[in-house]
């Protein structure tokens, strides 16, 4: 692949990418992918694309890298929140429902609602699928229906994830039951890149079509440009990185799944200790294998002198980083998320992981907590 891009000087656009977004469309089941810059290109193009408008407001989930957030705000849109589901970590329908309730009226003009306090177009969820495992889209859609929103998902943690939904009888992709995806490939990802990448799905022509262009200085051809768009292609030589790496996710996925297991097992004895929620609708693919646990910060030093390395996603919530202090949403606004983000530890999780290597998280878990392993 690198020769190919080399010799034919196609470092952008061209036969690679096309066959990767062949590739990745048919992987996720849907009809067009489109590869882009970055996972926040990705979002921020699906927003675009499907009908977010400059002013109105997008609602999401605290509980999120804050990339998140920023495509929405990039997209000239205000972002909004709900809190979280304490088990599964994402977006709680039964808050989202209470919001579209309390904290919006319909619009006096048209389908929709708006926020009744800023008084915004409330145009778009955003629901997170949260590492690796799939946000509850059964009734997060069904409430989007009733109110005349677009729902685009972050679906950047979740390649090749599964839901249950019960509303279509059968099992269904990230990336399959909203308007637009987006998936990003930083390198760290289920399926990741030696850079940055991502990528757009949807089976929505138009969508598709805005997408391409608006990666692309907003061209319909070749010099004629028809939108203003923004300059956010996918690298020809990552696509071919990801085409080949594509081959093996369903492996990788499933070895993830069998550590996911494995951890269960070790650790689930320990009350202190709080493992994955897996609901009976999910098929998560782990992307990341997240525990809470008391005192996180003796955990995570005691793990750290052992040799082990940890990781916390996310340790602020993103109402309460700075870069989004003008939202006014102070401590207190969304308590599960805060509750949870000071006490998850994200343990060691790839494909290749060993029993052993398992093993010896558990034991070094264990004794940060104050006792040996059974």
């Amino acid at each position: 692949m690198f020769r190919s891009a080399l010799r034919t000087a196609g470092f952008i656009g061209g036969p690679m990418v096309e066959g990767f977004e062949r590739e990745f469309a048919e992987f996720t089941g849907t009809r067009d992918a489109i590869g882009v810059g970055s996972g926040t290109d990705a979002l921020r193009f699906a927003l675009i694309a499907a009908g977010v408008r400059p002013g109105d407001t997008v609602v999401t989930v605290p509980n999120t890298f804050i990339a998140t957030v920023a495509a929405i705000a990039q997209a000239g849109a205000r972002p909004d929140f709900v809190d979280i589901d304490e088990r599964t970590y994402s977006m709680d329908p039964a808050k989202l429902q209470a919001y579209l309730t309390n904290d919006c009226m319909p619009a006096p003009q048209g389908p929709g609602v708006i926020n009744r306090h800023t008084g915004s177009r409330v145009s778009a969820i955003v629901p997170v699928h949260l590492y690796g495992q799939m946000a509850d889209m059964d009734p997060i859609l069904e409430l989007a229906k009733q109110h005349d929103l677009l729902v685009v998902e972050d679906a950047c943690q979740a390649h090749g994830a599964e839901y249950f939904s019960a509303a279509a009888g059968q099992w269904c992709k990230a990336g399959t039951m909203s308007h637009a995806a987006a998936f990003s490939f930083y390198p760290g990802k289920n399926l990741g890149a030696c850079g940055e990448a991502g990528a757009i799905v949807t089976n929505d022509d138009m969508v598709a079509r805005k997408c391409r262009m608006l990666r692309d200085h907003g061209q319909s051809s070749k010099y004629f440009h028809d939108i203003e768009g923004y300059n956010g292609r996918l690298d020809a030589i990552q696509a071919g990185i990801l085409s080949v790496k594509l081959r093996r996710l369903a492996e990788w996925n499933e070895q993830r799944r069998a550590c996911a297991r494995s951890y269960d097992e070790l650790l689930g004895g320990d009350e202190r200790v709080l493992c994955p929620f897996v609901p009976d609708w999910s098929r998560p693919v782990h992307h990341l294998y997240v525990v809470r646990v008391p005192d996180r910060g003796r955990v995570i030093n005691q793990l750290a002198a052992a040799g082990i390395g940890t990781g916390i996603h996310y340790p602020i919530p993103v109402h309460l980083s700075g870069a989004y202090k003008s939202l006014g949403l102070g401590a207190g606004a969304f308590p599960i998320a805060e509750r949870v983000s000071a006490e998850i530890v994200s343990l060691p999780m790839f494909p290749g992981l060993t029993i052993d290597d398992q093993r010896r998280v558990a034991g070094a878990l264990f004794e940060s907590l104050g006792h040996q392993a059974a």
